[in-house]
């Protein structure tokens, strides 16, 4: 079984939308695009390249696909960042997309958690999810992520697309890794860990 795992930029109110740049995502009104970027240090861009140093394939919504799609076969180098993103297989949820240009490429079709699942019962690397907000609220809903690596900001945004959004069910996380970098950005790497248990304090 194939691990998916869910990589997100969030503010510290859950805001997901357009971390890297003005223009990234300004539907609803969203004027805060690049709010990441005075908080990326040295430290930030090594962990980012920790968590990509290593086989996997990609699980992108239509949106961030064009995103991606439009940046990174024009900035091929030698880091682990653009190497893993050019070389990785690509699976992208879109019903529009029917020529995609970007190598390696493959749409989903039909159901696309039924399509999901089926993908994750297959031998293969780990499935990275970038971005791909509404992407997130099917997989949330359908319990079918494994891990969430977050990088969380410190930053509040009052408006826009968020993480845990309307498809969230209750499950339980345990924290696996997490480090705090010089600009107060918190790395935390999070897996499935069973049903949410309650309790008392009585």
């Amino acid at each position: 079984m194939r691990k998916l795992i869910v990589l997100t930029f969030i503010s510290l109110d859950g805001v997901m939308q357009a971390p890297g740049g003005p223009e990234e995502d300004t539907s609803g009104g969203f004027k805060y695009g690049g709010w990441t970027v005075p908080f990326f240090d040295e430290v930030s861009g090594n962990v980012m390249k920790e968590q990509m140093n290593h086989p996997f394939d990609l699980l992108l919504g239509r949106k961030t696909y064009d995103i991606f799609a439009g940046y990174w076969p024009q900035h091929i180098g030698d880091d682990p960042i653009s190497q893993g993103l050019n070389t990785a297989k690509k699976y992208v949820a879109s019903k529009t997309l029917t020529n995609p240009q970007w190598q390696n490429t493959e749409v989903l079709q039909g159901d696309v958690a039924t399509a999901i699942k089926k993908i994750k019962e297959q031998d293969g690397p780990e499935l990275q999810v970038h971005g791909s907000g509404n992407l997130i609220q099917t997989l949330l809903k359908n319990d079918l992520v494994d891990e969430l690596w977050l990088k969380i900001f410190p930053i509040t945004l009052g408006k826009g697309k968020r993480l845990f959004g309307e498809g969230v069910i209750p499950v339980a996380f345990k924290l696996k890794k997490s480090q705090t970098t010089p600009t107060g950005v918190i790395f935390a790497s999070y897996e499935r860990d069973g049903e949410v248990k309650t309790g008392s304090f009585d």
